[in-house]
């Protein structure tokens, strides 16, 4: 699921060369082009404005920041990555893909925008986060991020003490039931056909976690526009007030094939994600990859401290890069730009 967030003041693309390119404006994204801003690098945020937390009516478990909405977090932190004299750009990038390096063999990469504009950088932070894939019931959808929920350490306190009912989607379910008894007494796992062994039917129990094999027919809205429960294929209605449920999730790969990033499948069939290494490095030279495009389950907090590392890292690659151009220069005779 991705909601489209409502457009913002956008900056104007530079025509020359940035240090680099950031694809994601993100608490990653965001926090990555801070960083760099900070340490007086040219930096340009590509942002199409569709956080996967924009249906949620704030954000939790980050310190200090602790039940802000997500917009106002992302709102100011497009200023701050301003103040420093960064750029952030609303737009979607539609191609993204090595250039032709420069004399002396540093990376540059394009990038074209949807509108046609262009963007060339010396290195690329893809931070573009990932999509929620909801199991295809009928009514389900409407709900996420609101009577809907998957994490229990984003959402649990809010939806405490409800009567909850998980919707199985695999393996994972288990566990993320588990994790939800915590917060309430009134638990249903609904197995929508994945198959429950006795030992963990036993530990269930043990809890008092009611099992429903009857498969899911729909989710029934109730009259305050909330969940009122589920309805059974054969005709039981199962009252809830909350549903939880495991999503599969994909990192959003839209324009960035030109990059040849490698992938790799998230265990139990939970989705797919960017592989990477320390800090956010990836096979490709001069790319980088950081928050919920390669740590899928990485909270606002780990996000934005992921994309400060992979910063860091940046600058210091292109601190090296800069060094060895101008001790080429200086031995060559000639000068290269400050």
């Amino acid at each position: 699921m991705t909601v489209t967030a409502s457009a913002y003041a956008t900056d104007a693309l530079p025509r020359t060369t940035v240090d680099t390119a950031v694809i994601g404006g993100g608490a990653a994204g965001l926090n990555g082009a801070l960083t760099l801003a900070r340490s007086r690098r040219s930096v340009v945020v590509i942002d199409s404005g569709t956080p996967r937390n924009a249906p949620a009516e704030a954000m939790h478990g980050f310190i200090v920041l602790d039940g802000t909405p997500p917009g106002e977090l992302l709102a100011q932190g497009r200023e701050q990555v301003r103040h420093y004299g960064g750029r952030v750009v609303f737009g979607e990038v539609a191609s993204a893909e090595p250039a032709a390096p420069d004399g002396g063999g540093d990376p540059r990469f394009t990038l074209t925008l949807a509108d046609g504009r262009t963007l060339t950088a010396r290195r690329v932070l893809v931070s573009t986060g990932l999509r929620d894939v909801l199991p295809d019931v009928p009514g389900l959808a409407e709900h996420w991020g609101h009577s809907v929920v998957h994490c229990p350490y984003c959402h649990g306190w809010e939806v405490r003490d409800e009567p909850i009912g998980v919707l199985a989607t695999g393996p994972a379910s288990v566990h993320q039931a588990l994790l939800f008894r915590q917060l309430t007494d009134d638990l249903v796992y609904f197995t929508r056909g994945n198959e429950l062994d006795e030992d963990t039917r036993a530990r269930f129990a043990a809890r008092a976690v009611r099992i429903v094999d009857t498969p899911v027919l729909e989710v029934v809205k109730s009259e305050d526009g909330g969940i009122a429960g589920v309805r059974l294929t054969d005709g039981t209605f199962a009252a809830r007030r909350i549903l939880a449920v495991a999503t599969r999730m994909q990192a959003r790969t839209e324009g960035l094939d030109g990059l040849k990033l490698p992938m790799e499948d998230l265990p139990d069939n939970m989705g797919r994600r960017f592989s990477s290494g320390t800090a956010g490095t990836t096979e490709v030279p001069g790319v980088w990859v950081a928050g919920n495009a390669t740590d899928p389950t990485a909270k606002v907090g780990a996000s934005a401290a992921a994309g400060a590392l992979a910063g860091a890292h940046i600058n210091a690659h292109l601190a090296t890069a800069d060094t060895d151009a101008a001790l080429a220069a200086a031995r060559g005779g000639t000068t290269v730009p400050a």
